[in-house]
C-alpha cells in the first residue's frame, strides 16, 4: 500500500483528533443502559411462562398467543390461569435481576438465561446462565443473592 503525502497528513491529522473524542466515546454515560428484563426480540425470558416455574415445578414455553406486557417486554404463558395470575402480581412471578444470569450479576455484570437453568429460593426466582454456571451459583446461594442483590440494578448501566 502506497502512501502520499496528503494521506499521511491526514492520518496524523485524524489520529490525536480520534484520541481527543476516545474517552467520550467509552464512559459510562456514552454507554446505553441495558434493559431491566432480559429479552430477545422483546419476548422476556426466552418465551417461557415464568408461573410454570412455580405451579409444575419446571420450564414451560408459553404460546405466542397468550402475553401479558410488563416492564416493557412482552411475556408469554402456557395458560389463561398462568397469564392471569402474572398480570395480578407479575412481581410475585418475575424472575429476579430481570431474567438476567443471578450468578452474573453477584459478579457484577449481566448475562443472558437459559430457561432449564432455574432454581425458586425463598419463593423467588432466579435464572443462570446455564447449568454449570447454576452449579456455581448453588455453592453459596445465600452469599450469591446477598452480592447480586447489592449489585442490582447498578449492572444494568
Amino acid at each position: 500500500m502506497a502512501f502520499t503525502r496528503r494521506s499521511l497528513l491526514s492520518f496524523a491529522v485524524a489520529v490525536p483528533a480520534a484520541a481527543a473524542l476516545a474517552p467520550l466515546a467509552f464512559s459510562p454515560a456514552a454507554r446505553a443502559a441495558k434493559p431491566a428484563v432480559y429479552a430477545n426480540d422483546g419476548i422476556a425470558i426466552d418465551g417461557s411462562d415464568a408461573v410454570a416455574y412455580f405451579t409444575e415445578g419446571r420450564p414451560v414455553a408459553g404460546k405466542a398467543d397468550l402475553t401479558h406486557d410488563w416492564m416493557g417486554v412482552t411475556w408469554r404463558f402456557a395458560s389463561e390461569e398462568n397469564r392471569a395470575a402474572f398480570a395480578a402480581r407479575p412481581e410475585d412471578y418475575a424472575p429476579q435481576y430481570g431474567g438476567y444470569c443471578a450468578y452474573a450479576v453477584s459478579e457484577g455484570y449481566t448475562a443472558s438465561t437459559v430457561p432449564e437453568a432455574w432454581k425458586i429460593v425463598d419463593g423467588k426466582l432466579y435464572l443462570n446462565y446455564s447449568r454449570g454456571i447454576q452449579r456455581r451459583w448453588e455453592r453459596d446461594i445465600p452469599g450469591r443473592i446477598a452480592a447480586a442483590d447489592a449489585n442490582w440494578p447498578s449492572v444494568l448501566s
